[in-house]
């Protein structure tokens, strides 16, 4: 069965492209930008097939030369605009183009193909700040309250294929994904705000020291755990839910994160960036959240994220092929 993974050259897609090849499956990667050349390589490798499409996710035109170019029954929408500040500011018309309308437009898509399973990732940034007492994020217990532009327009993509989902017949999943890292995170113009984990990761590699600013806590989770919730949730026969949490299930900061890879990483340096000094690891939420509860998708799935102890998360990572 292949699957059609938008916004492939990106953190989650690399992932999840990679995990499906890895398996044997066929998948057209489909985004505006090329895979990365290290990425090609990798999966050349791998015992799946490889389709690219180069496209904007916000095209019908270019949507159907996607689904022209295999059988495609499984659309993973993986593109979106990760937007910070700044970009809010300067142009709020291509964050919410591309993270609804292009949402808009796969659905569209995924329905005239005869696509059985459209799954569409969304956020933890939707739920915003918690709510006083509360200890995790329940997908029906913990009334979103996004605070910024992503989140309010991944909230209003989940709610609108939820219900034209619902409407068409169409099985439709919108994961609330975790705070990701890992491997294949990179500099792409559509991330805005990388992960702190990387540039940590990255100071340890070449054995400088980082300095932290304030190492908010929330659930970090680490994208090859993503990759698979989100192959399990296009597995499953069925789903009787839209919305799900795919997170680690923990809460955790990335103070803990570099003490894991002190542990790993012989001479790694970090610590609290003092009054008078620039961060290099900056965590850019200016809250803590809690830990996701993921009961709704491991009853749902059988999904259990394999990489929620930090220390194999970095030991994958540190093994890993794929560039930070």
């Amino acid at each position: 069965m292949t699957t059609l993974v938008t916004g492939a050259s990106g953190f989650v897609g690399l992932a999840t492209v990679e995990a499906l090849l890895a398996r044997g499956d066929a998948v057209v990667a489909f985004d505006s930008a090329a895979l990365p050349d290290e990425a090609r390589a990798a999966f050349a490798r791998l015992p799946g097939r490889l389709v690219e499409v180069a496209g904007d996710v916000r095209s019908a035109e270019d949507l159907a030369r996607a689904f022209a170019a295999a059988p495609v029954r499984r659309v993973l929408h993986a593109a979106a605009i990760t937007a910070g500040p700044a970009r809010e500011q300067a142009d709020p018309e291509t964050i919410v183009t591309v993270n609804v309308q292009g949402a808009l437009a796969v659905f569209r898509a995924a329905l005239a193909h005869g696509v059985v399973r459209l799954v569409s990732p969304s956020s933890v940034s939707v739920y915003g700040a918690p709510p006083p007492g509360c200890t995790a994020f329940g997908e029906d217990e913990t009334w979103p309250r996004p605070a910024a532009l992503y989140g309010i327009t991944k909230l209003a993509a989940e709610q609108m294929l939820g219900r034209l989902g619902a409407v068409h017949g169409l099985s439709v999943a919108t994961p609330r994904i975790g705070s990701v890292f890992g491997p294949w995170e990179r500099e792409t113009g559509a991330r805005d705000t990388l992960s702190p984990h990387r540039a940590a990761f990255l100071a340890a590699r070449r054995g400088e020291l980082a300095l932290l600013n304030r190492p908010t806590r929330g659930d970090h989770v680490y994208v090859r755990d993503v990759a698979a919730g989100l192959i399990a949730l296009l597995d499953a026969p069925s789903l009787d839910r839209a919305v799900f949490n795919l997170g680690s299930g923990v809460a955790s900061d990335v103070a803990a994160f570099c003490r894991a890879l002190a542990r790993h990483v012989p001479g790694f340096r970090w610590r609290a960036a003092g009054p008078a000094e620039t961060p290099t690891v900056v965590t850019h939420v200016p809250f803590d959240r809690v830990a996701m509860d993921i009961r709704r998708i491991r009853d749902a799935t059988g999904f259990q994220p394999r990489f929620a102890d930090l220390d194999q998360a970095v030991e994958d990572w540190l093994a890993s092929p794929a560039p930070a």
